[in-house]
């Protein structure tokens, strides 16, 4: 594990450091920095107006520092003489609470508490568009079943193999790459790891794909909605939790028919009693709510939750269990904060290890075609305002993720929300102006 910059630069022949944050909105932040200048960063930070980023700051406050983790660092294998590295943000020598990744560690630190060492896994759908957004980048890619499709993923072989080639020689273990339930739309899966590396790597992962898709001059989109006819992108979180060491699984249990044990069932039944409200954050834009509450596809699924509702492996619930001792929350979109999503997920779960709580009843039917056997399951929100109010109104979460976090995060969303309600769409143009 790598403590000292200078040293990985002289070793890799890196000349410049990108130092990386990502603020409240998912954005990352960078300063290009030159390997020759990074000692000093390493200790002191380089240094940011906190403002000019989606964070709840004013002009008037001191800088913000981005001290790099230098354990997080990797060397670019498109671009070798750069290394990005990912940062935890000070300001006047104390932790900034809203900070993402700082509010990340804090939940592992809580989870660490309990002798408990939550590990993820991402699946990061994106499509590939051409460069002005306004259709995917393959005319040929027009099947109506098109997920799998074995042409459509060759004819994008050199900009998926070089991603993925660059995952191998990263040692992040990737183990399938296919085309996705969209036209125009594709997954590349990696090993699962600790949540905080999982972070790391799902951050970089979005900047690597959107740099060689540029590569080849083509647009890649992590958005959620991207086309109204078409599946959105999901970015569902696989979750298991094991002791202190990571050695054990702690919520596995062989005797259950699940192979979840009674505290992973309560951890689970944190998820589905805060599901109305992390909402706000797993799925954090006014796109979101368009992949969430489609009324449908071109391929005939939306692979997207709209209820709060759980089952054994079954993809058509929020929520499904295909394994011991692990489940996958399918409710993250690809907007998704890539620490964000990992620390309120472990919020929500050490809550219900706290309160006990039940997840309720199991559901086993297919959801999309009786969605009416699950009338008694709470919605999901149906849109980005109800799902701050509700994010809001509960106390449990918020205080575990942090009041100043929760606060500013509130705060700047519901700022997104006004922006977005104030804008005058060119649907409002052609069904009211003769009204």
């Amino acid at each position: 594990m790598t403590k000292d910059l200078a040293a990985f630069a002289k070793e890799k022949g890196v000349k410049y450091f990108m130092i990386s944050f990502t603020d409240l909105f998912g954005a990352q932040r960078a300063k290009l920095v030159p390997a020759a200048a990074i000692a000093d960063m390493q200790e002191e930070g380089a240094g940011f107006a906190g403002f000019a980023a989606w964070l709840d700051m004013t002009p008037a406050h001191p800088d913000l520092f981005a001290i790099p983790d230098p354990s997080s660092v990797i060397q670019l294998p498109w671009k070798k003489d750069v290394a990005w590295v990912a940062a935890d943000c000070f300001m006047e020598e104390k932790s900034v609470e809203q900070a993402p990744r700082n509010t990340l560690i804090r939940m592992i630190d809580a989870a660490g508490k309990k002798g408990l060492r939550v590990k993820t896994g991402v699946e990061a759908e994106y499509f590939l568009i051409l460069p002005d957004g306004s259709e995917i980048s393959d005319p040929r890619d027009i099947a109506e079943k098109p997920c799998y499709d074995q042409q459509a993923v060759m004819r994008r072989y050199d900009v998926i193999s070089e991603i993925c080639d660059y995952m191998l020689e990263l040692g992040w273990g990737p183990y399938q790459n296919d085309h996705e339930d969209a036209n125009g739309q594709f997954e590349m899966n990696w090993e699962f790891d600790d949540a905080l590396k999982t972070a790391d790597k799902h951050s970089f992962f979005k900047f690597m794909v959107k740099s060689v898709a540029e590569k080849h001059g083509l647009r890649a989109t992590f958005m959620p909605k991207p086309f109204k006819h078409l599946t959105g992108n999901g970015c569902h979180c696989h979750v298991s939790v094991w002791d202190k060491k990571g050695k054990e699984n702690a919520f596995a249990d062989k005797k259950d028919e699940l192979g979840l044990s009674k505290d992973g069932m309560h951890f689970l039944g944190g998820i589905m009693a805060h599901a109305t409200a992390l909402a706000a954050i797993t799925n954090p834009t006014v796109n979101s709510y368009k992949r969430i509450n489609a009324a449908g596809t071109a391929s005939g699924a939306t692979w997207a939750p709209n209820s709060v509702t759980w089952s054994g492996n079954n993809r058509t619930h929020m929520v499904r269990v295909p394994g011991p001792g692990r489940f996958e929350l399918r409710l993250p979109d690809g907007a998704a904060n890539p620490y964000l999503l990992q620390a309120v997920v472990i919020a929500a779960g050490l809550d219900g290890l706290k309160s006990k709580a039940d997840p309720g009843k199991r559901y086993d039917h297919d959801m999309y075609a009786e969605p009416g056997l699950a009338a008694d399951a709470p919605k999901l929100p149906l849109n980005l305002l109800d799902a701050l109010r509700t994010f809001d109104a509960d106390s449990a979460l918020k205080t575990a993720l942090g009041e100043e976090f929760s606060a500013a995060y509130v705060k700047l969303k519901t700022g997104e929300w006004t922006a977005y309600t104030s804008h005058l769409t060119e649907w409002e143009r052609e069904n009211t102006l003769d009204i």
